[in-house]
């Protein structure tokens, strides 16, 4: 982990609300694993105080850039909207476990499943998958056809499928649907998105498969200080013992922790 400030090499809306910053600096030589996340402080002043942490979504060694998704939707997320490019950013990270890409053996297949803005961190893990020889088949799931982004890319890695709840792009209604209608063959889960979303996909498929979730809580600090995002651990009949989603995960095998 390191602070460093970092130039901003692109910035566009891709989706509605939605926007994608590239940002370059000699701090991502630290990141390589898909699923960590980093702390970035959106202003100047201590207004809002907190940084917010924004998952990484490509990470591109030879130019020295990595890719934030983020909404914009609150106060910090608007006022990183009006950066500019060539404008620098108070960046910390990288933070967290991700996902682990040595977890599924060479030619098998991974079925990866996103919702929302859940979907980015799982675009440079299915790089780095079909980087060494596994196979990708995408769900991904948004509110509505203004919402979705990324499909090209994943397209670019296996075959992807897009489920909407308004039924305007795609499958209507959730990433189940898609997973009900279709019987793909696979050896491993990955998922990132809403809460609902992950309780789905472990309770349907933990069983018979390796599950890996990446847990979106609410953070404070994001080093492990705060306690802000702890989860109870589901071993733990007594309610006690907890992981936190900031340096624990926000990664973690389906069954450790309580969803």
């Amino acid at each position: 982990m390191k602070k460093a400030y970092m130039n901003i090499v692109s910035h566009e809306k891709i989706a509605r609300n939605i926007y994608e910053m590239t940002l370059q600096g000699e701090l991502v030589s630290l990141m390589n694993h898909p699923g960590q996340f980093v702390h970035i402080r959106v202003g100047d002043s201590l207004d809002p105080i907190l940084r917010r942490p924004i998952s990484i979504a490509k990470i591109n060694k030879e130019e020295q850039t990595f890719t934030i998704v983020y909404r914009a939707e609150g106060k910090g997320t608007l006022l990183l909207s009006q950066k500019k490019i060539g404008d620098l950013v108070d960046v910390l990270g990288p933070l967290g476990n991700g996902f682990s890409i040595n977890t599924v053996p060479t030619g098998e297949k991974a079925l990866i499943v996103g919702g929302g803005i859940g979907v980015p961190p799982l675009l440079e893990l299915s790089k780095q998958l079909n980087a060494v020889g596994i196979e990708t088949i995408h769900v991904l799931g948004f509110q509505s056809k203004e919402d979705v982004f990324y499909e090209q890319q994943f397209l670019s890695l296996g075959d992807t499928y897009i489920a909407t709840v308004d039924g305007s792009y795609g499958t209507e209604g959730f990433v189940t649907n898609v997973l009900n209608d279709n019987p793909f063959s696979f050896h491993t889960v990955f998922s990132c998105g809403p809460t609902v979303m992950l309780k789905v996909i472990e309770e349907k498929y933990s069983t018979n498969y390796p599950v890996f979730l990446s847990l979106e809580e609410r953070m404070g600090c994001g080093i492990g200080a705060c306690f802000a995002c702890v989860c109870h651990r589901k071993d733990d009949p007594t309610g006690f013992t907890y992981r936190k989603v900031c340096t624990d995960g926000p990664v973690f095998p389906a069954g450790e922790v309580l969803i």
